[in-house]
């Protein structure tokens, strides 16, 4: 079980700290992080690779005089692979940003197929051995790649604690076969956009509304497709009935499937976050888990025995 470095568990959710920087300036960034704090998340997540490092330096200004209650995730290795050259440079820029000594838990942010894991998770090995990372992460890893990663680090003596895949109600390929792997290793998974960047939220049903699936590509392509929008649009319609905001019902999903997996969330503005943060308290009854969980399809099985899914 991950724990901050005063012995406190984690809390159900995790804040993203992507848009600290881009899209939130610092002022809204502090009043966020405070938001989150006084929700009582304690766990917070960042990268090398975000917003020319003002997330990582804004994070660590923000939780600066109360360290040992802070859970820190940080990411490597996006840009410019995985040797351990490349490593190093990015972990100590990001634990300057931080004004750190040491991050909880780092993650190899994707899968590099250039380098050999074994130098890697080596890497890995010796930085946990520096005192420099408490804990070994994996993100955007394929289930096959999870288990790679595993293995090999048994050779150096260590154990891969955490992954982070994309999971919400559009996005469920998660549950084929990365939460049955990392559940069979003892992996916690932390899971990131559970609004699906915002399809989720409802306000994409009213036109002209700004935000990435109407002003970054890759998100219009990765959420493009017209079953996620008539899954968003359902959901829609049920909070309306329930008058509970499509926020708080994508997120609570999440936290009530039998996956087991904490939802990264993250908002641009307090405004944002506030429906969000209301899923921690909602009690989601079991009949509208299950009328939520048939608005979207579920992937079919590793094996592809469609005539054997429960």
């Amino acid at each position: 079980m991950l724990t901050t470095i005063s012995g406190q568990r984690l809390s159900k959710f995790c804040f993203g700290t992507m848009q600290f920087g881009q899209g939130t300036d610092r002022n809204q960034s502090q009043a966020i992080y405070a938001q989150c704090r006084h929700a009582g998340i304690n766990h917070f997540d960042t990268a090398h690779a975000y917003t020319k490092g003002l997330s990582e330096t804004w994070l660590g200004e923000f939780l600066k005089n109360e360290r040992d209650n802070v859970f820190i995730s940080s990411k490597v290795g996006y840009t410019g692979g995985s040797e351990p050259e490349n490593l190093s440079k990015q972990l100590e820029e990001s634990l300057s940003r931080l004004g750190q000594d040491r991050v909880d838990i780092l993650y190899l942010h994707r899968f590099d197929p250039d380098t050999p894991l074994e130098k890697t998770l080596n890497w890995f090995a010796e930085q946990i051995e520096k005192r420099r990372i408490r804990y070994i992460g994996v993100s955007n890893f394929a289930a096959w790649q999870v288990t790679k990663a595993q293995f090999i680090g048994q050779q150096f003596g260590v154990h891969i604690s955490a992954a982070q895949p994309m999971y919400s109600l559009v996005k469920r390929q998660a549950e084929v076969e990365i939460f049955p792997a990392c559940d069979d290793f003892d992996i916690e998974c932390f899971s990131y956009s559970p609004l699906g960047a915002g399809l989720l939220t409802g306000k994409y049903e009213s036109k002209g509304i700004k935000g990435r699936l109407a002003e970054d590509a890759r998100y219009a392509k990765r959420y493009g497709a017209f079953e996620m929008h008539a899954s968003a649009k359902a959901l829609y319609e049920i909070s309306k009935r329930y008058n509970v905001s499509s926020a708080t019902l994508a997120v609570a999903w999440v936290l009530m499937s039998p996956y087991r997996t904490t939802p990264i969330i993250s908002g641009r503005t307090s405004e944002q976050l506030s429906p969000v943060l209301d899923a921690l308290d909602f009690d989601m009854a079991e009949n509208l888990f299950a009328e939520i969980n048939e608005i979207s399809a579920k992937p079919a099985p590793a094996t592809d025995r469609l005539e054997e899914q429960a």
